[in-house]
C-alpha cells in the first residue's frame, strides 16, 4: 500500500503489539489524549478532515481496528476473535503504549459499537464518549438504517457464504455499501484519496473474512453481553455524546436519543446534515459539534 497518499501529514506512524496481533495507528499534537475509531469498510484516514485540527488542541491517535486497514486480521471461527470486548482490549494496549491510560473517545459505526462496550466493560479508562451514528444493539431506524441492519444480517451469516458473495466483487461491494449511506446515495463526499485506502484494505480474503466476523460477534457475543447489561441495568458513566446524520435517522433523532438515555447517565444529542459519514460528509458541522462537547 506504499503508493497511497499520506492524508495525515505530519502524524506519526506506530506498528504496536496488541491482542490481535499488530495494530496500526497514527498519531500527533498535544493535550488530552483523543482516540478516533473508524467504521466499517473505512480505516483511519476516515478521520482526515478533522484530526489535524482537532490535533491543534489534543494528542490524537487514529488507529485501525483489527481486521481493518493496515491493522493484522487474526484467524477466527464464529466472530469469536472479533467481538467489540476483545477490540476493546486493543484499544487500551493501544493507549497505553502510547502513553495514556485514561483518554476521550470517538468512535463512528463499528468503531462507537468498540466504544460502547469499552464504556461498559472500562468506565475507568474514558473521560468522555461520543458515539457517532449508531442506535443501541444493532437496532436502527430510518431509511438508512434499514439498510445498514440488512447489511448487518448479511455479514453475519455463517461462513463461507457472505465471503462468497462479497469475493465475486469486493470493490463493487464496498463502494455500493459507502455510497449508498451517504446524503447522495453517490461516493461524491469522500475524497478520492480516502478511497483508494478503503479499496486497497478490502480487497483481499482474509480481510473480508474479518469483516464477518466482526459482524458474526455483533449479532452473537457483543448482543448477548448488551442484552444482559441492559437486564443488570448497568449505564454509561461518563459524559458521552450521540451524534447522527438528518439522512440516517430521517425525523427520528428524539427517538433515538430516548434510546441511548436507557443506558448513558450523562448524554446529549446533536443532528448533523449528512448521511452516514459524518466526518467526511460534513465535517465542519462534526467538528464543531465534537468541540463543544470535548
Amino acid at each position: 500500500m506504499s503508493d497511497l497518499a499520506d492524508l495525515l501529514p505530519g502524524f506519526a506512524s506506530h506498528w504496536i503489539d496488541a491482542p490481535a496481533g499488530s495494530i496500526f495507528a497514527r498519531s500527533f499534537g498535544s493535550g488530552p489524549p483523543l482516540l478516533l475509531l473508524h467504521g466499517f469498510g473505512e480505516t483511519h484516514v476516515a478521520w482526515a478532515r478533522i484530526a489535524p485540527k482537532l490535533a491543534e488542541r489534543f494528542f490524537v491517535v487514529a488507529m485501525d481496528l483489527r481486521g481493518y486497514g493496515w491493522s493484522s486480521a487474526p484467524p477466527s471461527e464464529k466472530g469469536e476473535a472479533y467481538t467489540k470486548r476483545a477490540q476493546g482490549d486493543d484499544v487500551i494496549v493501544v493507549m497505553e503504549k502510547l502513553g495514556h491510560v485514561r483518554f476521550s473517545l470517538v468512535g463512528h459505526d463499528r468503531g462507537a459499537r468498540v466504544g460502547f462496550r469499552l464504556a461498559l466493560d472500562h468506565p475507568g479508562r474514558l473521560e468522555k464518549l461520543a458515539l457517532i451514528d449508531i442506535a443501541p444493539l444493532e437496532e436502527s431506524i430510518g431509511d438508512a438504517g434499514l439498510m445498514r441492519l440488512g447489511r448487518a444480517r448479511l455479514l453475519s451469516q455463517p461462513a463461507p457464504k457472505p465471503e462468497q458473495l462479497i469475493g465475486l466483487d469486493p470493490k463493487g461491494f464496498l463502494e455500493g455499501t459507502l455510497a449508498s449511506e451517504t446524503k447522495s446515495r453517490t461516493l461524491d463526499a469522500f475524497d478520492p484519496r480516502a478511497l483508494a485506502h478503503y479499496r486497497a484494505a478490502f480487497d483481499e480474503p482474509s480481510r473480508i473474512h474479518a469483516f464477518c466476523e466482526d459482524f458474526r460477534a455483533g449479532a452473537g457475543a457483543d448482543r448477548e453481553l448488551d442484552l444482559a447489561d441492559r437486564a443488570a441495568g448497568a449505564k454509561i458513566v461518563v459524559p458521552t455524546l450521540a451524534l447522527w446524520g438528518a439522512a440516517s435517522f430521517s425525523g427520528q433523532g428524539a427517538a433515538l436519543l430516548a434510546q441511548w438515555r436507557e443506558w448513558a447517565s450523562d448524554i446529549r444529542g446533536v443532528e448533523i446534515d449528512s448521511g452516514h459519514y459524518l466526518a467526511e460528509e460534513a465535517p465542519q458541522a462534526t467538528l464543531a459539534a465534537l468541540w463543544s462537547f470535548l
